[in-house]
């Protein structure tokens, strides 16, 4: 093992972890699929590293690995029929900030697949140039969904707040 690109990991690791983690959350919803999704982002990057080829940044190829892990977990999941958040989560959920962070992240993976990758990343200060390329959209397509998501998750938290 070239002893660079274990350096190199770590770093990459420990920058991106939990932006990796977030935008699984965002995904799934579930603290334990979002850190398993996260793991096998990491050991795909890992697995990957050597072939990294500089075409874009290494966020962007994180974060496509990230989303393309999501979505085959989310196609898996549609055949299986999906249930309440466990008694025992809610009952964990004490203060308003956890609260209201949950609702965010069950707000936003009730969102189409697209929509929910798109805003994981735009909370993650992820470059609208960035997402347009790891989604394979215009930046002009990513800015106006990008408003209307925002807009539907305004108005779910304006019915939050009631």
């Amino acid at each position: 093992m070239d002893n660079n690109i274990k350096i190199s990991f770590e770093e990459i690791y420990s920058t991106y972890w939990q932006k990796v983690f977030r935008l699984s959350m965002g995904y799934v919803n579930d603290i334990d699929k979002a850190k398993d999704l996260s793991q096998e982002t990491f050991i795909a990057v890992w697995q990957n590293l050597s072939k990294f080829r500089n075409e874009s940044s290494i966020g962007t190829w994180i974060f496509r690995i990230a989303s393309n892990h999501c979505l085959r977990l989310i196609e898996k999941e549609r055949k299986m029929p999906k249930g309440d958040m466990p008694e025992d989560l809610k009952e964990e959920i004490n203060n308003e900030n956890e609260g209201k962070k949950d609702f965010l992240y069950k707000s936003i993976s009730e969102l189409p697949e697209t929509d929910r990758i798109i805003i994981s990343l735009e909370l993650e200060e992820i470059k609208q140039s960035e997402i347009a390329e790891i989604l394979g959209l215009s930046e002009a397509n990513v800015r106006v969904r990008i408003h209307r998501i925002k807009e539907k998750l305004t108005k779910k938290f304006e019915s939050y707040d009631d």
